[in-house]
């Protein structure tokens, strides 16, 4: 969430981002229940100040009368900082709930735009390659060669679901102990391997709770629910800490399968495995002193295009404008790879600088030094890469006019020295 003491004395400022951000948050009653709150703190702490000065004076008193009725107001007062201390608590628990409908506010530098139309193509990596035949979409290379499955995938568990077998299964096994692999050895990530369930604190602290429910899948009865992604048990492994001096930075890299309710419009996407319900992604997660977060951003994207570059696929960075930013980043970019069947750039990678968003719904604090007083840190996440997109691209960039698939040489140790997939 954003600092109530920014909307407090900024709120214009505020209003003004949510414009560029082509949304609304409820500013005004924010405002109106933070006045009230305040108010009556001041009214709980004059009637306390004037409780404990009766106190003191009723341990002189002499008249057993006179201590009596003094005794008795003094409970009366009891008594109302009894009920204002009840409506503080009602005003406040209000209050947070609404501070959690507030998006973060946008970079400075995020272009303003109205929706993903205005988005900007940084840079684009990699020639894409010409064909001398027609490049199928991996729906028809992966049937044609046995190792996607969608009928099963839908007899097993309905649509949007899909069963990868043999080499293709093999292949996806590859991708990411390659991708974990060189962010752990090259790019200094620790591995972790998280739960894929978690409590509602957790998708409270990184964003996704409230606003998104519907999106998730969730267990009544344990209220436990299964994760969008490995951002939410990695940030919240730091959930309710102070970091000691000296953490930072710290850089995580979990594999995890990932659940998400798609509710893309009827007959969007609906071909292939581009867009299901449950897929495999290797997540980066950082938590960052605050005023090397812009630059650890950089270097974020960079090691997931990495990737990109590895397997030889072309690539392009796009930066979102303000109208096309998630809910939780102040800055983000896309990493896009070409799939030539499909005829589409296939989001592999968002790459995102939360600044202290997440951190202060999940009170992930450091210390800058020995005896400091704490401040909140910057966490980042970003795919590197998300699956099955990057097998999409993979089989699409690499297939022949026989219908085989050539295994990308970084991948090929992984698969027992395996070059083509037939």
């Amino acid at each position: 969430m954003i600092d109530l003491r920014l909307i407090r004395e900024h709120p214009d400022l505020v209003r003004e981002a949510l414009v560029r951000l082509n949304t609304t948050a409820p500013i005004d009653e924010i405002l109106a229940l933070d006045a009230k709150r305040r108010d009556l703190l001041q009214q709980v702490e004059a009637l306390k100040a004037q409780r404990n000065a009766v106190s003191k004076e009723i341990a002189r008193l002499k008249d057993e009368a006179e201590r009596r009725a003094r005794i008795d107001e003094m409970r009366s007062v009891g008594e109302e900082i009894g009920r204002l201390d009840q409506d503080v608590r009602a005003v406040e628990e209000r209050l947070n709930l609404l501070l959690l409908e507030v998006p973060n506010l946008p970079h400075p530098d995020v272009p303003v735009g109205e929706d993903e139309s205005e988005n900007v193509v940084v840079r684009t990596v990699g020639e894409v390659r010409r064909f001398d035949f027609e490049p199928l979409p991996h729906w028809e290379l992966g049937t044609s060669l046995g190792i996607i499955d969608f009928e099963r995938g839908v007899k097993v568990s309905g649509s949007r679901f899909f069963v990868l077998k043999g080499d293709g299964a093999r292949l996806q096994r590859a991708l990411i102990a390659f991708m974990l692999d060189l962010h752990t050895r090259k790019h200094g990530y620790t591995e972790v391997y998280p739960p894929f369930l978690v409590r509602r604190e957790a998708l409270v602290g990184t964003g996704n709770l409230p606003k998104f429910a519907d999106n998730l899948y969730h267990d009544v009865e344990d209220d436990l629910w299964l994760i969008p992604t490995a951002e939410v048990p990695v940030t919240n492994l730091h959930r309710e800490e102070i970091l000691e001096p000296g953490t930072l930075p710290l850089y995580y890299v979990a594999y995890t399968a990932c659940f998400r309710r798609e509710k893309a419009a009827a007959g969007k996407d609906t071909r292939g495995i581009k867009r299901v319900h449950q897929f495999d992604k290797v997540e980066l997660v950082k938590f960052v002193a605050p005023e090397t977060s812009d630059e650890e951003l950089d270097r974020l994207v960079a090691d997931a295009e990495e990737v990109c570059r590895a397997l030889g696929i072309p690539h392009r960075v796009v930066m979102m404008c303000t109208g096309d930013l998630s809910f939780t980043a102040a800055m983000k970019y896309d990493i896009e790879m070409w799939a030539p069947g499909s005829q589409e750039w296939l989001e592999v990678s968002s790459c995102s600088n939360f600044r202290d968003f997440q951190a202060r719904r999940a009170g992930i604090r450091y210390r800058p030094a020995a005896g400091a007083r704490p401040e909140y840190v910057h966490t980042l996440n970003g795919s590197g890469l998300a699956l099955p997109r990057t097998l999409i691209a993979v089989m699409e960039n690499y297939q022949q006019a026989d219908g085989s698939i050539v295994i990308p040489e970084v991948l090929r140790p992984y698969m027992g020295g395996q070059e083509v997939i037939r």
